[in-house]
C-alpha cells in the first residue's frame, strides 16, 4: 500500500467516524453499535498512521518503504504514548 493509498483510507476512515456521530444523535444508531464501530475504525486509523511513519522511517534511512507492513493491533495499541 503506498502513501497516497493509506491517506485516502484514513480519510475514508475519518469521515465514517463523523457518519457514526451524526448517526447516534440522529438515533440511528445504538450507543453500543457506535461504539463497537467507532473502537473498529480507531484501531484501524492507529495502524495506518504507524504505517505511514514506517514507511517515512525507512524512506529517511534509505531503505525501500514498501517493505514497511501493517502491524497488528495488539502491538499498535500497546504503544506507549
Amino acid at each position: 500500500m503506498d502513501d497516497k493509498t493509506i491517506h485516502q483510507r484514513i480519510t475514508e476512515l475519518v469521515a465514517e467516524e463523523h457518519e457514526l456521530r451524526s448517526a447516534l444523535q440522529a438515533g440511528s444508531v445504538s450507543g453500543e453499535e457506535e461504539r463497537g464501530r467507532l473502537r473498529s475504525a480507531e484501531e484501524s486509523l492507529d495502524q495506518l498512521w504507524d504505517l505511514l511513519r514506517q514507511r517515512q522511517a525507512k524512506r529517511d534511512a534509505g531503505l525501500d518503504p514498501d517493505d514497511a507492513s501493517e502491524r497488528p493491533v495488539s502491538e499498535v495499541e500497546g504503544y506507549r504514548q
